[in-house]
């Protein structure tokens, strides 16, 4: 049947399909022009005299935005609704289905609360804040063809009535003339605050001729930059690079549009007379309008706030408004109900949970009653996949492709007609999104920003010199001209002054958290011989690495078949879509595995990424060339885990898989090796008993390590040499920095997975204090909604505790104690349980950060967060979230403003990076605040505390560099062939520049000394002509025309390179001339190459102005007239391209 299915498949791919064409979403209006139950709801809306409330019945799924957009566009410009939904997630469905069905229409839109609930608090959200601005300017400026979708919380706020609106606010374009200061006074009094650079709504910068505005009216702040009083240019810009997107010709600039101390107007006040209100339930609304209002004032009250009650909307408003204007009120179809009713005759689409016999059966249901069936998708190959599975099904179903998808499928019975959604039938999460993240990406680039800020007093690292203090940036007077430096002080408080050309040296220290470094004293010796010790055992370990990396590229591995006909049915029985980066890495994994040499290959992808479907497909692959897979876990539950989830993936194929941990009984052990050693067994999965000498494979042909992060260095070393010609996959989230390094250095391929799946939301991360209504609202959420709930405590001993508290504040809930001091079979049995919810809450320590994967947990709570790291919060926030509920995770912690920066800086990451496809960030992140502490083992654990992360880093890079120059050559040839002896940079590191002239950002062109630190250190690590061309258009995008000592500094890097590339260590440029000091080494054959025969050229064109000489045994070249780095930099170019002429 397979084959059949199999050559049917190929064959539509073959013929493009072509019975499959799409149907625009918007189109679907179309359908109920017939319908003679929409011909009566417009005669009646068009009705004067009579009931102005009409009831509508019969309505199910998303049929209401459908029957809504049919009536808008019948309508045309006259239509102007106000929809207003029961909370806000109907609302945002809504929105998006509605906005979707008129084609995208600007006049469509979402009008929501501008606080939003964190904790127990209500606090401002600015992101809404920019929406409920531009609903409220559109409805000011043209009261015309609007569609307002909203709920109660938002509309229990006030708003500035339409003249204050309009007051406060300003149309600016190109060419205007405004004075900067009358603009600066007039943003102030608006109430935007003025800041160095801008990254929320409300805040504005001024620098020089640039000022840049994040206006309430907009998702995307303005820049405006001048010429004079003029507007030069008008451009929007990205908040997180702070670089340009695209022009505009003009903008508007307005305040957030909220009601004031004397009070204001409701949204209802400002809306057109002829607005025709659409509500699903007008008394509901009316009682939250009122909860909301007194829920906000008990909220500031406990925040010792005075509340305004004037600034908030009744219910008995609302209903007074409603009153007197034209409503559509939809109720339940089962409801009887007088009056003016218009009855429609739809239902929900079935809830199938991918039982593809039941849709399909549904499906010829339909068609045989000669239904006009459609399925709404996003993506047009979960539609291919579906039509796939019918015709595996022998199904004679039949349905026609929606281009784009609705919230919820349903069917009409009286036009004979069924939208059904793609992801109801897979049982998949819907989204909505009704803005794009700009604020919240402002919040991630603070923080990040945060992070990487240098501070005074910040412990830094130079190369030189050794640990310091960061002492700021001072200026230096040098005869005229002014320098900026870096200060850095050291033991007996002694001072060293770094030149900005030279930042590429300095790092900020990373060690371990909690532990300050001693400080360097200078002159002794100390950190070279530190840093030579370092290099020493740095080279010790990666000489092994290599060595093991050089012998699995000589071994002949194994060498599988290409993919059979059961890969691909495995492939094609995948319930949910590949994402881009997850096809990319499966295809890599198989072309490693089709190679005869070894594979070694990491994989890392966020949490719930589909790394374990990939291991399974090279699990399997394996298999069908009759080679045994080991997959190693971190701990027994995983381990279990991972068998049942391989087990029924691949139950229908003649695979065994087994697992082997500390959980099995002796006889079950003995069993399971003995079928292990005799080739029973395919796939066993098992925790670090795989590497004990009592297992024995018969053919091991594949290696798997999951959660990678979790294992010691020599747990890892021990199981991959096992059998050196044995292709390695590992797996993991948030991979080890060492395990980085090697990746990137070329010892195994990498593959990346930064595609999150389709429509699974971000997990809602908030950071509370330890507090029962927080706990018992969070629980209490979860429960009602059927969930389950993960309560994180690292202390055992604090767990009873825990759980008497739980039971105190929500007597009916049902607690499970679990963590890795209890016997195994308790805790997996404690685990499987919870699993069947026979428990609403697990109160565990981080056993659940190892991978359990529970889909009915939706909510996970974490108990002193302050005190994890940010890799180990990212992996448990990850075990929420796995089914098609939106999830929750809840940070308890001290007040952010008690905890150490570390800490507080950690838990804002973690609050800010909820986004899918952080893991690989989140590890670099990680390194930025915890340092690398213990992950790279003890031994060189120590070398990091007293070294710092960054020169540690160095250090690596030299140590490898230097093995694969001399030990390695012959297996690093390809990377070496490169490299020209002749060349002068061959032969020096790098070239140090000194200088007495002006050569650095002024602060009124680049505000803020950490913002100027930032941009040197980038300059600093320019490397080539385009980086720099580059780097001076983003330079001129945020800060407007370079000034001269900025345009000496850019020169600087052009020079750098040349003297790098002529082997010249070090220039001097000071009192107008120009001093080159060449290789240190006299002996070296660099005075014998064809680099230094330029040099000698050029002096003897020159002898006038140039001369050679050796002083103190250092040789070097001394220019005179050299006024600008420009004609310094001219000098280097002639020696390059013509110095070794004579004249």
């Amino acid at each position: 049947m397979f084959l059949i299915y199999l050559h049917t498949y190929v064959h539509e791919k073959l013929a493009g399909n072509s019975n499959f064409a799409n149907v625009k979403l918007e189109e679907l209006s179309a359908k109920y022009t017939k319908s003679q139950s929409l011909l009566q709801l417009g005669e009646a809306i068009a009705q004067k005299n009579g009931n102005n409330t009409i009831k509508v019945t019969g309505v199910q799924g998303s049929a209401a935005a459908v029957i809504l957009s049919a009536l808008w566009k019948k309508a045309g410009n006259a239509a102007r609704y106000l929809c207003v939904l029961n909370d806000e997630d109907e609302a945002g469905y809504f929105f998006q289905d509605f906005k979707a069905l008129c084609g995208g229409c600007n006049d469509v839109m979402f009008y929501p609360s501008s606080y939003r609930l964190k904790g127990s608090k209500y606090v401002p959200d600015d992101g809404n804040g920019i929406l409920r601005t531009e609903a409220l300017g559109k409805i000011v400026a043209d009261d015309s063809h609007i569609a307002i979708i909203t709920y109660p919380e938002a509309l229990a706020e006030k708003v500035s009535d339409g003249r204050t609106l309009a007051e406060y606010s300003m149309k600016v374009a190109k060419g205007d003339v405004i004075d900067i200061s009358e603009l600066e006074t007039q943003l102030t009094q608006w109430g935007f605050k003025s800041v160095d650079y801008v990254y929320q709504p409300g805040e504005f910068a001024l620098r020089g001729s640039i000022v840049d505005i994040f206006s309430f009216t907009s998702d995307n702040p303005f820049r405006l930059d001048f010429f004079g009083d003029e507007i030069d240019s008008i451009r929007t810009f990205d908040i997180r690079s702070q670089l340009s997107i695209e022009p505009q010709d003009s903008v508007i600039i307005a305040p957030q549009a909220k009601a004031s101390g004397n009070g204001g107007v409701s949204l209802m006040q400002l809306l057109p007379e002829k607005t025709l209100y659409v509500v699903k339930d007008t008394q509901f609304v009316s009682e939250r309008i009122d909860a909301t209002a007194e829920k906000i004032i008990a909220a500031k009250s406990m925040e010792q706030q005075t509340p305004d009650n004037s600034l908030f909307v009744s219910g008995k408003d609302f209903i007074e408004s409603i009153n007197s204007h034209k409503s559509i009120e939809f109720e339940n179809a089962k409801k009887k109900t007088a009056g003016n009713t218009v009855a429609f005759n739809t239902h929900l689409q079935p809830m199938f949970h991918k039982n593809f016999d039941l849709a399909k059966n549904t499906f010829e249901s339909y068609t045989n009653k000669n239904y006009e069936v459609f399925v709404a998708a996003d993506n047009a190959k979960q539609l291919e996949r579906l039509k796939s599975i019918f015709t595996d099904l022998n199904s004679k179903a039949t349905f026609s492709p929606l281009s784009g998808t609705i919230h919820k499928g349903f069917a009409d019975d009286d036009l004979k007609l069924c939208i059904f959604t793609d992801h109801e039938i897979f049982d998949r999460f819907h989204r909505y999104n009704f803005h794009n993240n700009s604020t919240q990406n402002g919040h991630v680039a603070l923080t990040l920003k945060e992070i990487g800020e240098l501070r005074v007093g910040d412990y830094v690292v130079h190369v030189d010199h050794g640990v310091g203090k960061f002492a700021g940036l001072v200026n230096m007077h040098s005869g005229n001209a002014a320098q900026e430096m870096i200060k850095l002080t050291y033991a007996n408080d002694d001072v060293v002054l770094v030149s900005i050309n030279s930042l590429h040296k300095l790092s900020k220290y990373r060690g371990k958290e909690g532990e300050a470094p001693h400080l360097n004293h200078l002159g002794t010796g100390a950190w070279q011989r530190l840093k030579d010790r370092t290099k020493k055992k740095i080279k010790d370990i990666a000489r092994d690495l290599i060595k093991l990396y050089s012998e699995r590229l000589q071994k002949e591995g194994f060498q599988f078949s290409a993919d059979n006909y059961l890969q691909h049915e495995l492939e094609a029985s995948f319930i949910y879509e590949d994402t881009p980066d997850q096809l990319k890495a499966t295809l890599a994994v198989k072309a490693d595995m089709e190679k005869a040499r070894p594979m070694d290959r990491l994989i890392c992808g966020d949490v719930g990424f589909g790394k374990t479907e990939i291991a399974i497909r090279a699990a399997f692959k394996a298999a069908c060339d009759g080679k045994q897979t080991a997959v190693m876990v971190p701990t027994t539950l995983l381990a279990f885990q991972h068998f049942k989830t391989f087990s029924e993936r691949l139950k229908n194929f003649p695979v065994r898989v087994d697992y082997l941990s500390r959980s099995r009984s002796a006889a079950q052990t003995k069993q399971v090796l003995k079928d292990l050693s005799d080739g029973k067994i395919d796939i066993i999965i098992g925790t670090h008993k795989l590497v004990g000498r009592n297992v024995k494979f018969k053919d091991l042909g594949l290696l798997i390590i999951d959660e990678e992060q979790k294992f010691g260095v020599a747990v890892k070393e021990k199981l991959r040499q096992m059998k050196v010609n044995v292709d390695t996959l590992t797996l993991t989230a948030t991979p080890i920095p060492r395990t980085l390094q090697f990746s990137f250095m070329g010892a195994r391929d990498l593959s990346v997975i930064q595609t999150p799946p389709p429509n699974r939301y971000p997990i809602e991360t908030q950071v509370c204090t330890f507090s029962e209504n927080t706990i018992a609202d969070a629980i209490n959420f979860e429960m009602r909604r059927s969930g389950q709930v993960f309560f994180v405590c690292n202390r055992i001993s604090r767990l009873p505790d825990i759980a008497n508290f739980i039971h105190r504040i929500i007597p009916e809930a049902r607690i499970a104690i679990g963590h890795g001091q209890m016997p195994p079979e308790q805790l997996e049995n404690t685990i499987i349980d919870f699993i069947n919810y026979d428990y609403d809450i697990l109160l565990s320590t981080t056993i659940v950060e190892n991978g359990v994967d529970i889909p009915n947990v939706n909510t996970i709570i974490i108990d002193g967060a302050q005190n994890f790291g940010l890799s180990d919060l990212h992996q448990m926030r990850g075990r929420v979230g796995r089914s098609n509920k939106k999830a929750y995770c809840y940070l308890l912690a001290p007040p952010l403003s008690s905890l150490p920066n570390d800490s507080r800086r950690r838990l804002e990451a973690i609050e800010n990076f909820s986004d899918l496809g952080n893991g690989i960030n989140i590890a670099m992140q990680d390194l930025d605040i915890r340092g690398a502490g213990n992950l790279l083992g003890a031994e060189q654990s120590g070398f990091i505390a007293d070294l710092g992360y960054e020169t540690y880093q160095k250090i690596l890079n030299e140590a490898v560099s230097e093995l694969k120059a001399k030990e390695f050559s012959s297996l690093y040839e390809e990377d070496m062939k490169d490299s020209n002896n002749d060349h002068g940079d061959y032969f020096v590191e790098e070239c140090v520049i000194e200088s007495d002239l002006a050569m650095f950002f002024p602060e009124q062109f680049v505000p803020g000394s950490s913002e100027r630190i930032s941009l040197y250190r980038e300059l600093d690590s320019i490397e080539s002509d385009e980086e720099l061309s580059a780097y001076r258009k983003r330079l001129e995008d945020r800060f407007g025309a370079l000034p001269p000592q900025a345009e000496e500094l850019m020169n600087v890097v052009s020079l750098r390179q040349k003297g790098h590339k002529l082997g010249i260590e070090r220039i001097i440029l000071k009192n107008g001339l120009m001093l080159l000091y060449f290789v240190s080494d006299n002996e070296s054959v660099y005075y014998k190459s064809s680099t230094f025969e330029k040099v000698i050229g050029y002096a003897m064109r020159h002898i006038h102005t140039c001369k050679l000489e050796e002083i103190k045994s250092k040789r070097r070249m001394l220019i005179q007239n050299i006024k600008s780095v420009a004609s310094a930099t001219s000098v280097l170019d002639e020696i390059i391209q013509n110095g070794s002429k004579t004249p």
